[in-house]
């Protein structure tokens, strides 16, 4: 009996995380931590949106790339209002986790440090970052032309991160 739901607890958990990109455990922690920007006061006109509910589609939209009118169905939420909850959710992601996760070395002990762990983790000399683009798609902005059109054969912005030896992002 105990292993049997166990087993469906583990499934459960498995499924989760393969929606979500993340265990449950760290989904609640981030949801936790954006409560405060997310939550919106209930009027006679409408109930708020759940925070738990906009970092859901907010990490499914990011994770799948789904579009937002494929996403209203499945989320009972209209496309025009998924469009604003994923702005929003991104702005408190960025927010809240800037200064812990997005600050740069300081001095030069912090940058021998990231290169040690170049060298230590991936036999890397004399690194301090990788650097890896990938085109978001997105609308073609007015009057633009092709500036946006790439190869692949829709309009895009090119996203570059610089991560350290353990995928962090450097700020």
């Amino acid at each position: 009996m105990i292993v049997s739901w166990w087993s469906s607890v583990m499934k459960t958990q498995r499924a989760f995380q393969n929606f979500m990109r993340m265990p449950p455990d760290m989904f609640d922690e981030v949801v936790e931590r954006l409560r405060p920007a997310l939550t919106k006061k209930t009027t006679h006109w409408r109930a708020p949106l759940d925070p738990g509910l906009k970092v859901a589609l907010t990490l499914r939209h990011l994770a799948s790339g789904a579009k937002y009118r494929d996403m209203q169905y499945g989320w009972r939420v209209p496309h025009n209002t998924i469009s604003i909850v994923v702005r929003e959710v991104c702005m408190a992601i960025v927010d809240e986790y800037r200064e812990e996760l997005l600050k740069p070395p300081q001095n030069d002990e912090d940058w021998r440090q990231i290169t040690d762990n170049w060298m230590r983790r991936w036999n890397f000399p004399h690194v301090i970052g990788a650097i890896d683009g990938k085109h978001v798609a997105c609308k073609a902005p007015a009057n633009t032309g092709s500036d946006y059109y790439n190869y692949k054969g829709f309009f895009s912005i090119i996203l570059l991160a610089v991560v350290t030896s353990d995928y962090k992002f450097m700020g």
